[in-house]
């Protein structure tokens, strides 16, 4: 057994999320903020057998598109003249996607 951690763009989870529930994937999505954008993502738990953790990945691939988008705030650490730390300079950043985890389950149970 095996528990995938997807972090998705709360954009994608919703449709993730459809997507692996039609493909009889059991998810749990938590919301979740990301540090770079400071961006709401979903971070998705699936729990499956370890012979199916390729075909769940491809299908979170397949749905969690990459696009690109102009903003503005972009975070600058390290420039201390900054106004709260970001640049107000349009900046072209990559959206989308997915970061995976994929972790061995000890033990589970469904009750």
């Amino acid at each position: 057994m095996k528990i995938i951690y997807a972090i998705v763009s709360s954009d994608d989870g919703n449709r993730v999320t459809e997507v692996l529930n039609e493909n009889q994937y059991m998810v749990t999505k938590l919301a979740t903020t990301g540090g770079f954008l400071k961006k709401g993502n979903c971070t998705l738990m699936i729990g499956t057998e370890a012979e199916k953790v390729d075909h769940a990945i491809e299908l979170i691939k397949e749905t969690c598109g990459k696009r690109q988008k102009i903003t503005c705030n972009v975070p600058a650490p390290n420039i201390s003249s900054i106004s709260a730390g970001y640049m107000m300079m349009p900046m072209t950043v990559e959206l989308g996607g997915a970061t995976i985890f994929v972790t061995d389950v000890e033990r589970f149970e469904k009750i």
